[in-house]
């Protein structure tokens, strides 16, 4: 039976370990309002992150970023003012996500009408 299931839809244990890799990367309830903010905003201090992405606390705000620099789509740039600041701006790789990032929003604006 398995034989002939793989032979109609083929193997999709690949395309599913991709999607799995990628809800690793951005699962959680911030990840994803963390990237869109610095996808429509662009390079961003912590505290205007604070603001923008709203109902999340410093201390989570610090450890999402930190995963995402982990993961290589965000940079943390300490800039050199009295009192230090830090900016944080989507890398290369991650702005590959912004597209996502945009039709997410369109589904959800579409998704509120409904």
């Amino acid at each position: 039976m398995k034989d002939k299931v793989t032979e109609i839809h083929g193997d999709c244990s690949k395309e599913l370990l991709a999607v799995k890799d990628a809800m690793d990367v951005l699962s959680g309830k911030w990840k994803i309002q963390i990237i869109g903010a610095l996808s429509y905003k662009g390079a961003l201090r912590f505290m205007d992150l604070l603001r923008f992405v709203d109902g999340i606390g410093a201390k989570m705000l610090s450890k999402e970023l930190r995963d995402l620099e982990i993961n290589l789509l965000v940079t943390r740039t300490v800039l050199d003012t009295k009192p230090v600041t830090v900016e944080y701006e989507l890398t290369p790789h991650g702005r590959t996500l912004e597209r996502t990032i945009n039709e997410i929003h369109l589904w959800g604006k579409s998704h509120r009408k409904k």
